[in-house]
């Protein structure tokens, strides 16, 4: 049977994150994950994991300033400082609330300066969050969602993944920004499995619901089945209408 991760960052965005944890548990998730629950205090939502016993899977590393179009900050040259401050914030929390894996995000950028940045941070969170057992994730986004995003194939990222050589360092693998942005989803699931670090889906083109759409995620999922993959898949889909109300891809795709 498949597992199933919500990320809380796209349902149940009209409840408080502990909130939001109590409601997956409600409908049937398996695992949450999260986007910056920063604002949130630890305690609150380390008792609402408890209550639930669901782990917090992932979140991420700041992203900036939102305001000004800040969308990460890692392999920004002239930011480092604030890179590694956040690297440290996010290890700190996931350490708090037991969650495995953070995933650094890069933030917009380009060229080869950016590139060396990019490596030098990660190797930089890679030995923190080795030191607390924790695993390093990077994603690649799409160009359509995430204009001048720096990390935007699965090639590229694991050419990063290779050069920084470090073993807490894995990929994650969203579905729908590695649809649209490589395709051929499957056989690109088979070839990545061992740098895989999590999984995302979405429906494609509009990240609703993955029942819906170009890509026909019973057959995606079944494939993952054969090859082994247990851990749950991140349903980091947004709503079409109300979280509860589109929760029946669930059961038809477990």
């Amino acid at each position: 049977m498949t597992l199933f991760s919500a990320n809380l960052g796209f349902l149940w965005q009209e409840l408080s994150l502990p909130d939001a944890v109590r409601a997956a548990k409600a409908a049937g998730f398996d695992a949450v994950e999260c986007h910056w629950p920063y604002a949130v205090p630890v305690d609150d939502l380390r008792l609402a994991l408890q209550e639930t016993g669901l782990v917090m899977l992932g979140l991420n590393t700041s992203r900036g300033d939102p305001a000004a179009g800040d969308n990460g900050l890692c392999a920004i040259p002239e930011r480092v400082d604030e890179a590694r401050a956040a690297i440290r914030q996010a290890i700190h929390y996931a350490v708090a609330i037991g969650t495995p894996n953070i995933h650094v995000m890069a933030g917009k950028a380009e060229g080869e300066e950016a590139h060396r940045t990019f490596l030098d941070n990660l190797d930089f969170a890679c030995g923190l969050a080795a030191e607390q057992g924790k695993t390093i994730l990077i994603e690649p986004l799409n160009t359509r969602d995430a204009p001048d995003y720096f990390l935007n194939t699965s090639t590229q990222a694991c050419a990063i993944i290779e050069a920084v050589g470090r073993d807490n360092l894995k990929l994650m693998f969203d579905c729908y920004h590695l649809q649209i942005m490589e395709g051929d989803l499957t056989r690109r699931l088979e070839r990545l499995l061992p740098v895989m670090g999590h999984i995302q889906i979405a429906a494609v083109p509009d990240r609703g619901e993955p029942d819906q759409g170009e890509v026909d995620y019973r057959f995606v999922l079944k494939a993952l089945g054969r090859l082994g993959y247990q851990a749950p898949i991140g349903a980091e889909y947004r709503p079409r209408s109300t979280t509860n109300a589109g929760l029946g891809w669930m059961e038809a795709l477990r």
